[in-house]
């Protein structure tokens, strides 16, 4: 689906959004009444202030591992950004588009995962579901037969559209960094059709992406990895982004067309707090005692990355991976802040 032209996937995101949310409100709707019909609502201290340990990790590294799957509700939002380039009034609808989906992912994610607790069994039947995804089992106790079919053939659909979706973002974002001659066959890759769309880009990430998806075969600690050292870059970035803004240019870029206001700098520093937070989780191993089946090569991974990138960053001149009109346009942007500095304490939110 990801190289249908742009007019048809209007509609592809359009079916999603409603796939999408048809699933959430079945979620919240029709699991709870089946749950009280069957086996029951777990109690709200079972919820809100009981644990249990079976990671191995000290108490509170034990709490804090709660995380390390719930940590991707906020993770993504900022998808409409990488697609700003085919976006109509991007400087607004872009921004507000990556704003609207934080909030949204954060005001329909707690409490869905708050329900999900609720409508769980007990931990002894939660822990003899044999099937990889435990939700399958869950419809099936409460549902019956019929009902847990229709329940995931929806579960299955959101997920192919979802990660449809995702891939618009992930290829414009490929795209973007080979336009810029950062990858190899960069000329390759930067090529677009005759619809102005990125089919070699979309190309390479499906590759890539269902190599990535193979490394399950020989080894699931391998695959987990990798998937918890694909979010880590994520959240590092957003890091990354926010420590940029609360130290070094927090008086800067004060005239976008959309902002927080006042509300900026504080809301960056907790942003800031919150990320580096759910790095350390996504680094961590989920089982203790730490062994070589057990291990988390996330960081290792992110470390060689980080350090691979620095070393090129210092020996490698800008003119060799900027194009000279880019870089051009940079300077050109680069001069006109300069003139245009702002006395410090004269700055307006």
């Amino acid at each position: 689906m990801n190289f249908l032209d742009p007019k048809t996937y209007k509609t592809i995101f359009r079916v999603a959004t409603g796939i999408i949310m048809l699933d959430f409100f079945l979620n919240i709707i029709w699991l709870p009444i089946a749950v009280h019909n069957t086996y029951g609502f777990q109690s709200a201290e079972f919820v809100f202030t009981q644990t249990y340990n079976e990671t191995g990790a000290p108490p509170v590294w034990n709490w804090m591992l709660s995380f390390y799957v719930t940590a991707g509700v906020l993770v993504g939002f900022e998808a409409s950004g990488h697609i700003s380039e085919e976006t109509k009034d991007a400087s607004i609808t872009a921004a507000r588009g990556i704003f609207s989906s934080a909030v949204a992912s954060g005001l329909l994610g707690f409490p869905i995962v708050i329900l999900f607790l609720f409508c769980t069994p007990s931990l002894d039947t939660l822990y003899s579901f044999d099937a990889p995804q435990p939700f399958v089992n869950l419809y099936a106790m409460t549902m019956g037969r019929g009902g847990h079919v229709f329940m995931n053939v929806i579960c299955i659909l959101g997920l192919i559209f979802n990660t449809t979706v995702a891939g618009v973002a992930s290829s414009r974002l490929i795209w973007a960094v080979a336009r810029d001659g950062v990858l190899p066959f960069s000329g390759w890759i930067s090529a677009v059709s005759g619809n102005k769309e990125p089919r070699n880009a979309v190309a390479v990430m499906l590759a890539v992406a269902a190599l990535l998806l193979c490394t399950i075969l020989p080894s699931p600690v391998a695959f987990q990895s990798l998937v918890s050292a694909a979010g880590v870059p994520t959240i590092m970035a957003y890091a990354l982004i926010c420590f940029g803004r609360v130290f070094i240019t927090p008086h800067q870029f004060q005239n976008a067309r959309f902002s927080l206001g006042r509300w900026s700098r504080p809301l960056t520093a907790i942003s800031l707090v919150w990320n580096l937070y759910l790095a350390s989780i996504l680094f961590s191993p989920i089982e203790f005692p730490v062994s070589a089946d057990t291990f988390n090569y996330s960081p290792v991974i992110f470390g060689a990355i980080t350090i691979f990138g620095i070393v090129t960053w210092w020996i490698t001149p800008e003119e060799r991976w900027l194009p000279s009109a880019r870089l051009g346009k940079i300077r050109e942007i680069e001069e006109e802040m300069a003139r245009n500095k702002i006395v410090p304490g004269q700055e307006h939110n």
